[in-house]
């Protein structure tokens, strides 16, 4: 049983919340946490320069409301909402807050993925604890 389980959430891709949340509550340990987490990917500097409205906090808030809403129908979840690349950020978390599990979902790879990596590989090849990916 697992004492600290994070899900990465991407509320944009349709991500399967419920089914992954089922499975963290079947894996928790008694008296364990289940931490939901969103990424805010930063703008690049050389588009920063030219934005007058900071998007990044617009966008923050947005995530946090959306995963307080999850959480609240769920009970007993925490929420968590970073910035940067998603693998590194979810990764870095896990490791810093001696995450034991992450539970993420992944879609069927096409070829994009295989140029440009997805999320979940990135995760399941960095991440210091077990990785549960699904499909």
């Amino acid at each position: 049983m697992f004492k600290n389980i994070l899900i990465p959430v991407a509320l944009d891709h349709g991500t399967i919340i419920g089914e992954a949340i089922a499975i963290a509550r079947r894996l928790q340990a008694d008296g364990g946490k289940i931490t939901l987490v969103g990424v805010v990917e930063q703008v690049p500097g050389y588009v920063a320069e030219y934005v007058i409205v900071h998007p990044d906090e617009e966008i923050k808030t947005a995530i946090r409301a959306k995963l307080r809403e999850v959480a609240a129908r769920q009970g007993d979840l925490e929420i968590a909402v970073l910035a940067g690349k998603p693998g590194v950020a979810i990764a870095d978390m896990a490791k810093t807050t001696g995450a034991d599990l992450i539970v993420i979902g992944s879609h069927r790879p096409g070829v994009q993925d295989y140029f440009l990596g997805s999320t979940a590989s990135w995760i399941v090849r960095r991440a210091p604890c077990a990785v549960m990916v699904l499909r």
